[in-house]
């Protein structure tokens, strides 16, 4: 049984919409989408389920939900070079830092469920990881 998502605009419960159903938000078939029809807000599901990738999002979240993503993606994944981890162990890792960094429950933080002002934030705290490890050297 599908758990009932709710927007977190407008309140109002959201539909499973595949491709050819109104309001389905892309061109192309990429899965399922728990779409708010009344708002357009939606968020696309894992592959072959239905499960969620996170809570429902507007234009102006999914726009931050990408740049926290390509903030906070290449540290994990800089972890499973340099370690030589599994991907879920990297990520789990990664994740904890950023629970960490953000001062908020691990198990409230996955940039899925974040908000625009917690998904800038991730973008600073991985932006000054970056600046904190280039060296006069790496500049020149």
């Amino acid at each position: 049984m599908k758990k009932q998502k709710t927007c977190r605009y407008c309140q109002q419960p959201a539909q499973l919409l595949r491709k050819g159903d109104q309001g389905y938000p892309y061109w192309r078939d990429y899965g399922p989408t728990w779409t708010c029809v009344p708002c357009g807000a939606w968020v696309g599901c894992h592959e072959g389920t239905t499960n969620a990738l996170g809570g429902l999002a507007n234009a102006e979240l999914r726009d931050w939900k990408i740049k926290a993503h390509a903030a906070f993606d290449p540290l994990w994944q800089a972890k499973i070079r340099r370690d030589g981890c599994t991907k879920s162990k990297a990520r789990r890792a990664g994740y904890k830092w950023l629970s960490e960094k953000l001062g908020i429950d691990l198990k409230k933080t996955h940039i899925g469920y974040m908000s625009v002002e917690e998904c800038k934030q991730v973008v600073e705290i991985c932006a000054s990881v970056g600046q904190r490890d280039k060296t006069p050297e790496t500049n020149t």
